[in-house]
């Protein structure tokens, strides 16, 4: 038995950690395997300017891959051991990952493998979280330094507001709007939301919390069987500083979170607008338990009835791994 993955063991399990969600499908990651190590860098070339200056969220989209990477290793046998932000001066090179076969994966492993096939940012109302479901429990052992807080109904007054908010403010910015036009409602093999993805404006209005999308030509047919108004549970990730690693960490925890409501059948939809602006940031933050800085929130409920929207795209293994040609004889047929 190898006591290291081959190259087709690798490109399958970093194409596994691309189904991760990233900042308007931007997937901004590449990942180099030599000598038995992968490593994960930002693609700086895929960073959203305006929406995400500090480059943040690109951070905490790699953070996630690398949690869906973890995950989908331990179900194939591999424990991974993880050195974060292993080169000094070197912000780019987010992870240094080394695989051990030596992984005993139980069912709650394989449950959520198939978790990460599943997984989709649902931007359409949602039902109740059914009373026996416990969120908490959904980040298990692996919080990554983060604190989660489920926020209560009332909350969602303040968070409407710090939505709100965060629209205002970024209105009559030309340079987020034309950014954010580009990135949701077009289908680019480069990545970006494709209009089926999205929902119409009497819809998406349903959804107080959820960020405004320019209305695209063509989007997701009507569910009739869809609530009035949005009934989801809203569940608040912070960190104690705002680094990059607190980033990375950030986006693993909301990788860990997202996967397990998946497997325990909700749907969810990670929401990020209202930490952009220092001043919607502030609203979130008076809803926490803890004093902390918000970096992501996630609405959860019990999915509607009907089709899902398609998968968003992704791009080829190739083209975000290098890694060496596998060692095999082919033939022309």
């Amino acid at each position: 038995m190898n006591d290291q993955p081959d190259t087709a063991v690798v490109e399958m399990l970093v194409e596994l950690a691309c189904r991760a969600p990233s900042v308007h499908n931007s997937q901004p990651w590449r990942w180099i395997y030599s000598e038995h190590v992968l490593d994960l860098y930002t693609d700086s070339s895929r960073v959203l300017g305006a929406i995400d200056p500090t480059e943040r969220q690109m951070v905490m989209s790699c953070g996630a891959a690398l949690d869906h990477l973890q995950k989908a290793a331990a179900a194939n046998r591999w424990t991974t051991e993880i050195d974060l932000l292993p080169t000094p001066g070197a912000p780019d090179h987010l992870a240094r990952v080394r695989f051990v076969h030596d992984a005993h994966p139980r069912s709650h492993e394989f449950d959520l493998l198939t978790a990460i096939n599943r997984r989709y940012s649902d931007r359409r109302a949602f039902g109740p979280v059914p009373s026996n479901r416990d969120l908490t429990r959904y980040l298990g052992q692996e919080h990554y330094g983060t604190e989660m807080t489920v926020l209560s109904t009332e909350s969602k007054e303040t968070l409407a507001k710090a939505s709100t908010l965060s629209a205002s403010v970024r209105k009559y910015d030309a340079t987020y709007q034309a950014e954010i036009r580009w990135w949701a409602g077009h289908a680019f093999r480069s990545g970006g939301i494709p209009p089926e993805a999205l929902t119409n404006r009497a819809d998406a209005s349903r959804v107080q919390v959820g960020r405004v999308f320019p209305e695209p030509h063509r989007v997701a047919a009507t569910v009739t069987h869809e609530p009035v108004e949005d009934e989801s549970t809203v569940v608040l990730l912070e960190t104690s500083s705002d680094e990059r690693l607190d980033w990375l960490q950030s986006g693993r925890a909301m990788s860990a979170f997202l996967l397990a409501a998946t497997a325990d059948g909700l749907a969810t939809c990670p929401l990020t607008h209202m930490t952009e602006q220092s001043g919607s940031r502030r609203l979130v933050e008076s809803l926490a338990a803890r004093t902390g800085v918000a970096q992501v929130l996630i609405r959860v409920g019990k999915p509607m009835i009907g089709s899902p929207p398609p998968r968003t795209p992704r791009h080829a293994v190739a083209s975000v791994l290098s890694a060496p040609a596998r060692a095999t004889n082919r033939r022309r047929s």
